[in-house]
């Protein structure tokens, strides 16, 4: 009675090899299929790295311009009506033993523009402020082009602009010898500075500043500040914040907005990130789509090489080799697609990254996350079609 033969062992490598082989002979099917897969996986790590890329700016960004900065404004009293700021706000404020700077700004209520040409209505939106001389350190700006407002200057004719303020008035440039003037009020301005954009002062990027003993003499500033900025020490910014409202009215602290601009940045950040959900439920959706894309290949493949199943069982191959060869291909097929999609995602994230003027971050979690999942799809997308390969009979096949 003759033995019947053993099957012969199939290592990694050799499974890997008859995987493979689907995919040489039909090229341009393989890397259709993949490209499902890859559109999934670039989402995936764009939507993960852009938000990590973005969270590290901010913390370059709050690190640089400080977390211990306070604002404090005037409110409204229980009747509804505006609770201006003492004269003496600053001053009051240098009081708290924490406190390590203060500087205010007021909102004068004149009209600035361009040059005397300009029609009254035609205001661009932007605000003259009065500024302490104190302010430039205190919110820690750096100039554009030219000089800010110091004791000397701020009591002559002469205005610094934010960066908003000047696009608007189209001023990119600060000739010493030449220097521009804007029109405010009934008078020439003469512009000594322009400063650099200030994510934690926005109000006075689009303002005008001018000095405040100037405003009170040619602007009719009443020299109540509509805004202080404060310093305070890293370890007490909480308990100074909580006690500025009755420092500068203590009738009445209610009256006083108090606020950390870090904070306004943070949830703006965090608002901004809210999609990253949304955008990561559509890379899921593409995934999908491109495991439908490659089981659907591999169905048509089974069909398609029907005769090589039926030889290779004929000549002693068993069903687990024969499942194991169409999973090979397609977790190859995946992993191909997974390795696409990461590199895409990777490339878009740094590019992103450059436009924005941020550190490109790309979590290592997230490039292995991704060609794991794509070999996870790869297995499950390609079960089916294996089992239907693995159960053909070799007479039906050959047939």
């Amino acid at each position: 009675m003759s033995e019947r033969p053993t099957p012969a062992r199939l290592g990694p490598v050799d499974m890997m090899v008859l995987g493979s082989h689907g995919m040489r002979t039909r090229p341009m099917r393989a890397v259709l299929s993949a490209l499902g897969i890859a559109i999934g996986i670039a989402a995936m790590v764009a939507v993960l790295a852009i938000p990590a890329s973005s969270a590290k700016a901010l913390q370059d960004q709050l690190a640089a311009l400080g977390t211990n900065l306070l604002k404090a404004e005037p409110g409204e009293s229980f009747a509804g009506t505006p609770a201006p700021l003492p004269s003496n706000a600053v001053d009051l404020l240098k009081r708290i033993t924490p406190v390590t700077g203060a500087a205010a700004i007021g909102a004068t209520g004149a009209k600035v523009y361009r040059s005397d040409h300009i029609a009254p209505a035609e205001t661009s939106g932007l605000k003259v402020l009065a500024a302490d001389a104190n302010l430039f350190a205190e919110i820690k700006a750096t100039l554009a082009a030219g000089k800010f407002l110091d004791a000397a200057v701020g009591k002559l004719p002469a205005a610094v602009l934010g960066s908003e303020a000047a696009k608007r008035l189209g001023i990119g440039s600060i000739d010493p010898q030449h220097p521009p003037q804007v029109w405010i009020d009934g008078q020439f301005f003469t512009v000594v500075g322009i400063l650099d954009p200030l994510p934690l002062a926005p109000d006075v990027e689009r303002a005008v500043l001018v000095g405040w003993q100037v405003a009170t003499a040619k602007l009719g500033f009443d020299g109540k500040p509509t805004m202080i900025y404060v310093h305070a020490k890293d370890s007490q910014v909480v308990a100074v914040q909580s006690v500025l409202g009755a420092t500068l009215n203590p009738e009445h602290p209610n009256e006083v907005k108090v606020s950390r601009p870090s904070d306004a940045l943070a949830a703006k950040n965090l608002v901004q990130n809210s999609y990253d959900a949304l955008f990561l439920g559509l890379g899921g959706v593409a995934l999908l789509v491109g495991g439908v894309g490659v089981a659907n290949t591999m169905v048509i493949s089974v069909l398609e090489r029907r005769r090589e199943i039926g030889l290779r069982r004929a000549l002693g191959a068993t069903r687990r080799q024969v499942w194991g060869q169409f999973v090979a291909e397609s977790m190859l097929l995946s992993a191909l697609g997974g390795a696409a999609g990461v590199v895409i995602g990777v490339l878009a994230t740094a590019i992103y990254a450059l436009l924005q003027g941020w550190p490109a971050v790309i979590p290592i979690e997230t490039l292995l996350g991704g060609v794991g999942l794509s070999l996870v799809v790869g297995a499950v997308a390609g079960a089916y079609p294996s089992m239907r390969a693995a159960r053909l009979p070799p007479t039906q096949a050959l047939a």
